[in-house]
């Protein structure tokens, strides 16, 4: 039997949210996650015939599990890069606005130059542990959850709440109806739980929400699983970010960065 997916098509442009997609916070409202997938998905539908370079996501507000409308269009069209824009709306109000740049990808001969040196690789999945988001962090407001049944995590170095981890992530079921989530979709699902993993402060205490999400590729990721090697800082005044360097199983990919509003409860 097939699993069920994390949304639904309902016409053209419009999605379901499932169970699957909610958050750990308010049963009415969406893991940040499902909604970068979903826009992920709507970029490159647009069928530019680019690569993704970066996509920034700014969360305007909850997005509610509802359905959902998203719309996605070209907004400087080019040969060797271009600029996307795209949005999910529920109700006659947009919850997520993004823009991604796009860039022609082919080998390149380079001279001998300067390099940074690679991030360490992480450790594989299999030599990693479960860790339930629900041991660690708030009462869960439901059994289906993005973080609780959408996902496989194994994590290869901390635990949720103690500050820097390396996680991997695979998603269990499929994106929409049956199709399943593409590695660029898992990326940046997988990419807004950056903050979430390496929390540095109790759930309980303080409210520290993610205002955005900015993804960089540096090439595009391949297979199933994506890793997350996620640190968290903050400031004395309210704010802080959390940066995670991106992997597949052939080494890191990119980075993500989210800006975070620290607040106590």
């Amino acid at each position: 039997m097939e699993p069920e997916p994390i949304f639904r098509s309902a016409e053209a442009g419009v999605y379901v949210p499932t169970g699957h997609a909610r958050g750990p916070w308010d049963p009415e409202a969406l893991h940040g996650g499902a909604p970068a997938a979903l826009l992920m998905r709507a970029i490159g539908d647009l069928g530019t015939g680019l690569s993704l370079g970066r996509l920034t996501i700014d969360f305007l507000g909850p997005v509610p599990l509802a359905p959902l409308s998203v719309a996605a269009s070209v907004v400087r069209a080019g040969r060797r890069f271009a600029v996307a824009e795209a949005t999910i709306s529920a109700d006659g109000r947009t919850s997520c606005a993004a823009r991604a740049v796009l860039v022609r990808r082919e080998p390149v001969t380079l001279p001998e130059h300067w390099t940074l040196p690679a991030p360490e690789r992480l450790a594989p999945p299999s030599s990693g542990i479960h860790s339930s988001f629900a041991d660690h962090g708030p009462p869960p407001a439901a059994d289906e959850a993005f973080h609780l049944t959408a996902f496989d995590l194994r994590f290869v170095v901390g635990d949720y709440g103690v500050g820097p981890a390396d996680v991997w992530f695979r998603l269990r079921r499929p994106l929409v109806d049956a199709s399943p989530a593409s590695p660029l979709e898992t990326l940046a699902a997988a990419a807004d739980f950056g903050n979430g993993v390496s929390h540095v402060l109790d759930f309980g205490g303080f409210l520290f929400v993610n205002l955005d999400l900015s993804i960089q590729v540096a090439r595009e990721p391949r297979g199933d699983w994506v890793g997350l090697a996620a640190r968290t800082t903050l400031g004395d005044d309210g704010t802080g970010i959390a940066r995670s360097t991106l992997h597949d199983g052939d080494g890191a990919v990119g980075d993500a960065t989210q800006t975070l509003f620290v607040a106590p409860r």
